[in-house]
């Protein structure tokens, strides 16, 4: 399943990311979106964005 698209994703969405350190892992994290960092309209990687709480990671879902 492909990661969702930057059109899906606008501040104050809530979204699960996976930050650098757990890539390997596969570890994901709940939060609410604060900015959008990728400029792209996709990325094979998922879209980067700053939670609320300041942790930066690629969006694998948006959450309802």
């Amino acid at each position: 399943m492909a990661p969702p698209a930057r059109s899906e994703i606008r501040p104050g969405v809530r979204v699960s990311i996976v930050e650098k350190q757990n890539q390997r892992s596969g570890a994901t994290t709940e939060g609410i979106v604060a900015r959008i960092l990728t400029s792209s309209a996709t990325h094979p990687h998922g879209i980067k964005v700053m939670l609320e709480d300041g942790r930066v990671g690629r969006v694998k879902a948006v959450l309802p």
